[in-house]
Formats: structure tokens, C-alpha cells, sequence
């Protein structure tokens, strides 16, 4: 782990002791749970992003092997 400090307001500082006596966790234990779920909620966010950029990229493409016909194909093996 890596040692930071950060600056919390008074109100937080004291919810957040309050919350670590109440559920019996260290404070910097809180802080990091916290973290953990804002990277997930940002990561979450960000694959959103990437796959409405993606959807329908190869719409135009003439390039491309009739995909319905080999799907008809495979479903009649």
C-alpha cells in the first residue's frame, strides 16, 4: 500500500469516525472501500463510452462476408 493524505472537511471527518465506530472499521479502511467503488463506477462508465462509440462501426462496410447467410448456414448444420 501507499501511504496518502488527504483533507477532508470537518463534517466528513467526523461522519466518517462516526460510520468506522458504528460498523468497526478503521476510517482509512472506509476511505479505501470508497475509493474502490468510485473507480468501479468510473470504470463501468468509461466501457459504456467505448462500446456507444463502437456500435455500428462496420455498418457501411462493404467488405464484409454476408454474415446473415453464414449464420443461416451454420443454424442448418
Amino acid at each position: 500500500m501507499v501511504r496518502t493524505q488527504i483533507y477532508l472537511t470537518e463534517r466528513q471527518r467526523d461522519e466518517l469516525a462516526a460510520i468506522a465506530k458504528l460498523v468497526g472499521k478503521k476510517q482509512s479502511e472506509l476511505i479505501r472501500e470508497a475509493v474502490d467503488r468510485l473507480i468501479d463506477q468510473a470504470g463501468r462508465g468509461r466501457r459504456e463510452a467505448v462500446l456507444q462509440e463502437a456500435a455500428g462501426i462496420w455498418k457501411d462496410r462493404k467488405d464484409l462476408p454476408d454474415f446473415e447467410a453464414a449464420r443461416a448456414e451454420w443454424d442448418r448444420s
